[in-house]
Protein backbone atom coordinates (compact mmCIF):
# COMPACT_ATOMS: atom_id res chain seq x y z
CA UNK A 1 0.00 0.00 0.00
CA UNK A 2 1.15 3.30 -1.10
CA UNK A 3 0.84 6.01 0.54
CA UNK A 4 -0.10 9.59 -0.88
CA UNK A 5 -0.25 12.87 1.42
CA UNK A 6 -3.28 14.83 0.70
CA UNK A 7 -1.14 18.35 0.52
CA UNK A 8 0.83 16.93 -3.09
CA UNK A 9 -2.75 16.40 -4.67
CA UNK A 10 -3.45 20.17 -3.39
CA UNK A 11 -0.18 21.09 -5.07
CA UNK A 12 -1.01 19.38 -8.69
CA UNK A 13 -4.18 20.30 -8.55
CA UNK A 14 -3.02 23.93 -7.89
CA UNK A 15 -0.27 23.89 -10.54
CA UNK A 16 -3.06 22.19 -13.60
CA UNK A 17 -5.65 24.59 -12.76
CA UNK A 18 -2.94 27.83 -13.65
CA UNK A 19 -1.48 25.63 -16.60
CA UNK A 20 -4.56 24.36 -18.44
CA UNK A 21 -5.78 27.79 -18.55
CA UNK A 22 -2.32 29.50 -20.23
CA UNK A 23 -1.49 26.56 -22.66
CA UNK A 24 -4.03 24.91 -25.02
CA UNK A 25 -2.67 21.35 -25.42
CA UNK A 26 -0.55 20.56 -28.70
CA UNK A 27 -3.41 18.59 -30.54
CA UNK A 28 -5.58 21.42 -30.11
CA UNK A 29 -3.07 23.85 -31.43
CA UNK A 30 -2.62 21.17 -34.35
CA UNK A 31 -6.13 21.44 -35.25
CA UNK A 32 -6.73 24.94 -35.53
CA UNK A 33 -3.41 25.28 -37.76
CA UNK A 34 -4.59 22.65 -40.48
CA UNK A 35 -8.17 23.53 -40.30
CA UNK A 36 -6.91 27.45 -41.13
CA UNK A 37 -4.55 26.09 -43.86
CA UNK A 38 -7.76 24.83 -45.63
CA UNK A 39 -10.25 27.86 -45.08
CA UNK A 40 -10.59 29.73 -48.06
CA UNK A 41 -13.43 32.56 -47.31
CA UNK A 42 -11.48 35.57 -45.95
CA UNK A 43 -13.48 36.30 -42.94
CA UNK A 44 -13.42 32.50 -41.62
CA UNK A 45 -9.41 33.02 -42.15
CA UNK A 46 -9.30 36.18 -40.38
CA UNK A 47 -10.98 34.47 -36.93
CA UNK A 48 -8.34 31.60 -37.15
CA UNK A 49 -5.47 33.99 -37.45
CA UNK A 50 -6.91 35.70 -34.21
CA UNK A 51 -7.39 32.90 -32.35
CA UNK A 52 -3.90 31.35 -33.17
CA UNK A 53 -2.23 35.00 -32.13
CA UNK A 54 -4.75 34.62 -28.93
CA UNK A 55 -3.59 30.98 -27.65
CA UNK A 56 0.44 32.15 -29.04
CA UNK A 57 0.21 35.35 -26.42
CA UNK A 58 -1.25 33.31 -23.72
CA UNK A 59 1.52 30.96 -24.05
CA UNK A 60 4.31 33.86 -24.13
CA UNK A 61 3.35 35.97 -21.53
CA UNK A 62 1.75 32.93 -19.33
CA UNK A 63 -1.85 34.56 -19.38
CA UNK A 64 -5.43 33.32 -19.45
CA UNK A 65 -6.58 32.06 -22.98
CA UNK A 66 -9.90 33.10 -22.52
CA UNK A 67 -11.99 35.19 -19.98
CA UNK A 68 -14.45 32.76 -18.87
CA UNK A 69 -11.23 30.49 -16.95
CA UNK A 70 -14.35 28.03 -15.99
CA UNK A 71 -15.31 25.64 -13.82
CA UNK A 72 -13.00 23.44 -12.67
CA UNK A 73 -13.73 19.83 -13.71
CA UNK A 74 -11.13 17.41 -11.72
CA UNK A 75 -10.64 14.09 -13.25
CA UNK A 76 -9.05 11.59 -10.99
CA UNK A 77 -7.68 8.03 -11.39
CA UNK A 78 -7.00 6.38 -8.25
CA UNK A 79 -5.09 3.30 -7.49
CA UNK A 80 -6.71 0.72 -5.53
CA UNK A 81 -3.06 0.16 -3.84
CA UNK A 82 -2.80 4.09 -2.54
CA UNK A 83 -3.89 5.24 0.97
CA UNK A 84 -4.81 9.13 0.83
CA UNK A 85 -2.87 10.70 3.97
CA UNK A 86 -3.19 13.92 5.98
CA UNK A 87 -6.53 15.09 5.03
CA UNK A 88 -9.82 14.63 2.93
CA UNK A 89 -9.76 14.15 -0.52
CA UNK A 90 -12.39 16.74 -1.69
CA UNK A 91 -10.61 19.17 0.66
CA UNK A 92 -7.54 18.91 -1.07
CA UNK A 93 -8.85 18.77 -4.71
CA UNK A 94 -10.72 22.32 -3.58
CA UNK A 95 -8.01 23.87 -1.80
CA UNK A 96 -5.85 23.12 -4.94
CA UNK A 97 -8.50 24.95 -7.04
CA UNK A 98 -8.98 27.88 -4.27
CA UNK A 99 -5.04 28.63 -4.61
CA UNK A 100 -4.70 27.52 -8.63
CA UNK A 101 -7.29 30.76 -8.86
CA UNK A 102 -6.00 32.87 -6.77
CA UNK A 103 -2.59 32.59 -7.92
CA UNK A 104 -2.75 32.54 -11.58
CA UNK A 105 -5.44 35.24 -11.72
CA UNK A 106 -8.22 33.39 -12.77
CA UNK A 107 -11.96 34.94 -12.78
CA UNK A 108 -13.86 33.12 -10.06
CA UNK A 109 -17.27 31.76 -12.22
CA UNK A 110 -18.72 29.47 -9.38
CA UNK A 111 -21.89 30.15 -7.61
CA UNK A 112 -23.16 28.27 -4.61
CA UNK A 113 -26.37 27.72 -5.23
CA UNK A 114 -27.63 27.36 -8.83
CA UNK A 115 -31.22 29.23 -8.08
CA UNK A 116 -30.29 32.03 -5.55
CA UNK A 117 -26.92 32.17 -7.11
CA UNK A 118 -23.72 34.37 -4.96
CA UNK A 119 -20.59 33.74 -5.98
CA UNK A 120 -18.63 31.88 -3.84
CA UNK A 121 -15.46 33.66 -4.45
CA UNK A 122 -12.10 30.92 -5.14
CA UNK A 123 -14.06 28.65 -8.27
CA UNK A 124 -14.90 26.15 -5.58
CA UNK A 125 -16.35 23.76 -5.48
CA UNK A 126 -14.43 21.58 -8.45
CA UNK A 127 -17.01 19.31 -10.15
CA UNK A 128 -15.07 15.86 -9.17
CA UNK A 129 -14.83 12.52 -11.24
CA UNK A 130 -13.07 9.68 -9.57
CA UNK A 131 -12.40 6.46 -10.63
CA UNK A 132 -10.79 3.22 -8.95
CA UNK A 133 -8.22 1.45 -10.99
CA UNK A 134 -5.59 -0.86 -10.55
CA UNK A 135 -1.83 -0.20 -9.34
CA UNK A 136 -0.21 2.71 -6.66
CA UNK A 137 -0.69 6.17 -8.94
CA UNK A 138 -3.43 8.66 -8.90
CA UNK A 139 -3.89 10.22 -12.48
CA UNK A 140 -5.11 13.73 -11.80
CA UNK A 141 -6.51 15.58 -15.03
CA UNK A 142 -8.27 19.20 -14.22
CA UNK A 143 -10.44 20.54 -17.33
CA UNK A 144 -11.38 24.05 -16.61
CA UNK A 145 -15.43 23.72 -18.66
CA UNK A 146 -16.38 27.54 -19.75
CA UNK A 147 -20.27 27.93 -19.70
CA UNK A 148 -20.65 29.35 -23.43
CA UNK A 149 -20.00 25.73 -24.72
CA UNK A 150 -21.32 24.05 -21.65
CA UNK A 151 -24.64 25.86 -21.72
CA UNK A 152 -25.34 24.23 -25.78
CA UNK A 153 -24.62 20.85 -24.49
CA UNK A 154 -27.63 17.98 -24.79
CA UNK A 155 -28.59 14.73 -23.65
CA UNK A 156 -31.53 12.35 -25.35
CA UNK A 157 -33.04 9.47 -23.86
CA UNK A 158 -33.41 7.46 -27.22
CA UNK A 159 -34.89 4.21 -27.71
CA UNK A 160 -33.29 1.54 -29.30
CA UNK A 161 -35.59 1.97 -32.15
CA UNK A 162 -33.79 5.12 -33.12
CA UNK A 163 -31.08 3.64 -34.57
CA UNK A 164 -27.96 4.81 -35.97
CA UNK A 165 -29.64 7.57 -37.54
CA UNK A 166 -31.28 9.03 -34.46
CA UNK A 167 -28.08 9.48 -32.95
CA UNK A 168 -26.30 11.18 -35.99
CA UNK A 169 -29.70 13.23 -36.27
CA UNK A 170 -29.03 14.67 -32.88
CA UNK A 171 -25.47 15.53 -33.56
CA UNK A 172 -26.23 17.52 -36.25
CA UNK A 173 -29.42 18.86 -34.39
CA UNK A 174 -27.25 19.84 -31.37
CA UNK A 175 -24.85 21.58 -33.27
CA UNK A 176 -26.47 23.46 -35.34
CA UNK A 177 -28.49 24.60 -32.15
CA UNK A 178 -25.94 25.78 -30.60
CA UNK A 179 -25.28 27.88 -33.37
CA UNK A 180 -22.24 30.88 -32.94
CA UNK A 181 -22.65 30.75 -29.06
CA UNK A 182 -19.86 27.79 -28.30
CA UNK A 183 -17.38 30.32 -29.71
CA UNK A 184 -16.46 28.03 -32.91
CA UNK A 185 -14.75 26.44 -33.89
CA UNK A 186 -15.74 23.54 -31.47
CA UNK A 187 -14.93 20.19 -30.41
CA UNK A 188 -18.00 18.34 -29.62
CA UNK A 189 -17.57 15.33 -27.15
CA UNK A 190 -20.39 12.34 -27.60
CA UNK A 191 -21.32 9.62 -25.43
CA UNK A 192 -23.43 6.76 -25.88
CA UNK A 193 -24.80 3.85 -23.74
CA UNK A 194 -24.86 3.69 -20.29
CA UNK A 195 -27.48 6.01 -17.77
CA UNK A 196 -28.77 9.01 -18.29
CA UNK A 197 -26.03 10.31 -15.99
CA UNK A 198 -23.24 7.81 -17.23
CA UNK A 199 -24.07 8.85 -20.80
CA UNK A 200 -22.99 13.20 -20.13
CA UNK A 201 -20.34 11.91 -18.27
CA UNK A 202 -18.87 9.39 -21.52
CA UNK A 203 -19.26 12.85 -23.43
CA UNK A 204 -17.52 14.84 -21.32
CA UNK A 205 -14.89 12.38 -20.97
CA UNK A 206 -14.64 12.13 -24.66
CA UNK A 207 -13.39 16.25 -24.61
CA UNK A 208 -10.55 15.22 -22.37
CA UNK A 209 -9.28 12.69 -25.23
CA UNK A 210 -6.40 14.48 -27.70
CA UNK A 211 -8.81 15.16 -30.94
CA UNK A 212 -6.33 13.46 -33.07
CA UNK A 213 -6.93 10.24 -31.34
CA UNK A 214 -9.54 7.94 -33.03
CA UNK A 215 -11.74 5.97 -30.94
CA UNK A 216 -10.07 1.82 -30.94
CA UNK A 217 -13.55 0.49 -31.77
CA UNK A 218 -13.20 1.30 -36.01
CA UNK A 219 -17.10 1.22 -36.38
CA UNK A 220 -16.90 4.22 -33.72
CA UNK A 221 -13.83 5.58 -35.53
CA UNK A 222 -15.54 5.61 -38.38
CA UNK A 223 -18.77 7.44 -37.25
CA UNK A 224 -15.96 10.02 -35.46
CA UNK A 225 -14.44 10.82 -38.99
CA UNK A 226 -17.80 10.91 -40.62
CA UNK A 227 -20.04 13.22 -38.23
CA UNK A 228 -16.99 15.95 -37.86
CA UNK A 229 -17.13 15.72 -41.76
CA UNK A 230 -21.04 16.46 -41.75
CA UNK A 231 -20.57 19.16 -38.96
CA UNK A 232 -17.89 20.80 -40.87
CA UNK A 233 -20.54 20.78 -43.98
CA UNK A 234 -23.27 23.06 -41.95
CA UNK A 235 -21.01 25.61 -42.62
CA UNK A 236 -21.15 27.78 -38.89
CA UNK A 237 -17.98 28.59 -39.37
CA UNK A 238 -15.87 30.17 -37.10
CA UNK A 239 -17.43 32.43 -34.42
CA UNK A 240 -20.23 31.75 -36.63
CA UNK A 241 -19.48 34.13 -39.47
CA UNK A 242 -19.03 30.81 -41.90
CA UNK A 243 -16.58 28.88 -42.97
CA UNK A 244 -15.36 25.22 -43.53
CA UNK A 245 -15.06 24.93 -39.89
CA UNK A 246 -17.35 24.54 -37.90
CA UNK A 247 -15.39 21.68 -35.25
CA UNK A 248 -11.96 21.30 -35.06
CA UNK A 249 -12.61 17.22 -33.15
CA UNK A 250 -15.24 15.29 -32.66
CA UNK A 251 -14.70 12.27 -30.24
CA UNK A 252 -17.46 9.63 -29.52
CA UNK A 253 -17.16 7.31 -26.24
CA UNK A 254 -19.64 4.59 -25.57
CA UNK A 255 -20.42 1.93 -22.58
CA UNK A 256 -22.90 -0.96 -21.94
CA UNK A 257 -26.50 0.06 -21.70
CA UNK A 258 -30.02 -1.58 -20.68
CA UNK A 259 -31.74 -3.56 -23.73
CA UNK A 260 -34.57 -0.83 -23.73
CA UNK A 261 -32.34 2.17 -24.01
CA UNK A 262 -30.07 4.09 -26.14
CA UNK A 263 -28.95 7.04 -23.97
CA UNK A 264 -26.81 9.76 -26.30
CA UNK A 265 -25.45 12.66 -24.59
CA UNK A 266 -23.38 15.47 -26.57
CA UNK A 267 -20.87 18.11 -24.79
CA UNK A 268 -19.81 20.90 -26.58
CA UNK A 269 -16.98 22.75 -26.42
CA UNK A 270 -15.30 25.81 -27.74
CA UNK A 271 -12.03 26.11 -29.68
CA UNK A 272 -10.37 26.66 -26.13
CA UNK A 273 -10.42 22.54 -25.17
CA UNK A 274 -8.20 22.87 -22.18
CA UNK A 275 -7.01 20.31 -19.98
CA UNK A 276 -4.24 19.28 -18.41
CA UNK A 277 -2.83 15.83 -16.79
CA UNK A 278 -0.14 14.94 -14.05
CA UNK A 279 0.40 11.11 -12.57
CA UNK A 280 1.28 11.10 -8.82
Amino acid sequence: MREIQASQITDVVEKLCIEANEHLPEDVKCAIKNCRACEDWEIAQGVLDKIIENYEIADTQCVPICQDTGMACVFLEIGQDVHITGGDLADAINEGVRRGYDKGYLRKSVVKDPVRRGNTGDNTPAMIYTEIVPGEQIKITVGPKGFGSENMSAIRMFKPSAGLQGIKDFILETVETAGPNPCPPMVVGVGIGGTFDKAALLAKKALMRPIDSENPDPFYADLEKEMLEKVNKLGIGPQGFGGKTTAIGLNIETMATHIAGMPCAININCHVTRHKTEVI
